[in-house]
């Protein structure tokens, strides 16, 4: 038996964004516990020209969201990256998992072999779906995923790999 595309993609979207939702909220915790502003982790960056702790959130969400879009065909739910707080980063992680709840695995499934093009403001990539979510998707999921980690570690919030992992 193989593997699905839509198990490959919805299901892992679904339980990361759960982990990144505890790591955050324990990132919310330390900055209480310790009395840190909390634009402080918020706005973290790993340098001066990277994107800051909340942009890396909204980039795993718009890397799921747009997945089910590019691949199913399905309509794309907008958030307008306008978060500030960890509330409303809570938000629109809950918002994500929702909208990807949605999303029918006939939708994903049989779209290996699809045509996807995405255009970035530098450059165009055609993709077939598969190569897609194995060479775009997944990397820069995870991509978004460990650097906001890698921020709030870097904070000093007390994280370890299994809160990464969430709960297996």
């Amino acid at each position: 038996m193989s593997t699905s595309l839509y198990d490959l993609t919805i299901p892992i979207f679904i339980r990361n964004l759960e982990s990144l939702d505890a790591v955050l909220s324990k990132g919310e915790a330390f900055a209480s516990e310790k009395g840190i502003d909390p634009s402080e982790l918020l706005e973290a960056r790993l340098y001066e020209d990277m994107a800051p702790l909340i942009s890396q959130i909204q980039r795993v969400s718009d890397s799921a969201k747009g997945t089910a879009v590019r691949l199913g065909g399905v309509e794309n739910v907008v958030m307008a990256d306008e978060e500030k707080t960890f509330a409303d980063l809570h938000a629109r992680i809950a918002k994500t998992i929702a909208f990807l709840k949605t999303v029918p695995r006939d939708a994903i499934d049989g779209k290996e072999e699809a045509q996807v093009t995405l255009q970035t403001p530098r450059q165009t990539f055609d993709f077939t779906g598969l190569s897609f979510v194995q060479t775009f998707v997944l990397p820069n999921f995870y991509f978004h995923m460990t650097t906001a980690y890698g921020l709030l570690r870097m904070k000093g919030v007390p994280l370890g790999k299994l809160d990464y992992l969430g709960g297996i």
